[in-house]
């Protein structure tokens, strides 16, 4: 399927590093990143560098999404490219975020054909990743064949697509530019969305409806009548 590209459009022909070295990078989006997609050498180093420059340009409620977190196979999953269908070993960037940022919030949904790793709830100013980098990459990167766990291979703790969508949580992170939402807060917000769904739901149409209240009360205290013409 083919579609236009609607709104403020950037193409650069160069490597990721490159592009997030430059001190303007982002600056052509008036704003912090809101969704980045990550998807690109298919190796772990890469997809963790990739998070580190693009988390810098966020704000909490921004959304990023890994591709191909579900190898299905362990040659699948090799850093040595040999079969058609290939995620190499990004799949360790699960790991990775619940071990070093146990402040953010992250989500796998069971998507074909390999699965998506969604992160939000972000710090543009955390530096521990970047700090523990070369540690982390001498754990993690290791020569083939991978030792790819069996809840990746099945796919342990998958959301299913189509209930994460209808998820209060996109609400929250919509709400997130709002000058009275600051991390701590949109934090609380996140966990209450996806633990207790129905009870968010409840107290933000309450709230919703209070707030209508109030700005119709207002709206008749301070309507003014116009002054009557005079005829004479």
């Amino acid at each position: 399927m083919k579609a236009p590209l609607r709104g403020t459009v950037s193409l650069e022909r160069t490597t990721s590093d490159e592009y997030f070295a430059r001190p303007d990078a982002t600056a052509w989006l008036g704003g912090p990143v809101e969704l980045a997609f990550i998807d690109g050498m298919h190796l772990f180093e890469f997809a963790l560098r990739d998070f580190i420059n693009v988390e810098k340009h966020c704000s909490w409620s921004s959304v990023i999404v890994f591709d191909d977190m579900f190898p299905r196979t362990v040659d699948e999953a090799a850093r040595d490219r040999h079969t058609n269908a290939w995620t190499g070993d990004v799949f360790h960037m699960q790991d990775v975020l619940r071990t070093y940022r146990p402040d953010l919030t992250i989500l796998v949904a069971d998507t074909n054909p390999t699965g998506l790793l969604l992160v939000t709830g972000l710090d543009p100013a955390s530096t521990v990743l970047e700090d523990k980098y070369d540690e982390i990459v001498a754990r993690y990167v290791k020569d083939d064949p991978q030792d790819v766990p069996d809840d990746v291979l099945r796919r342990a703790g998958a959301l299913d697509p189509a209930t994460l969508l209808r998820s209060p949580l996109w609400g929250c992170l919509h709400r997130g530019h709002l000058p009275f939402h600051p991390r701590d807060k949109g934090l609380e917000e996140i966990r209450e969305a996806l633990s207790e769904p129905d009870s968010y739901r409840r107290r933000r149409r309450a709230l919703r409806e209070r707030l209508q209240r109030e700005a119709r009360g207002l709206a008749r205290r301070t309507k003014v009548r116009a002054p009557a013409r005079r005829t004479d």
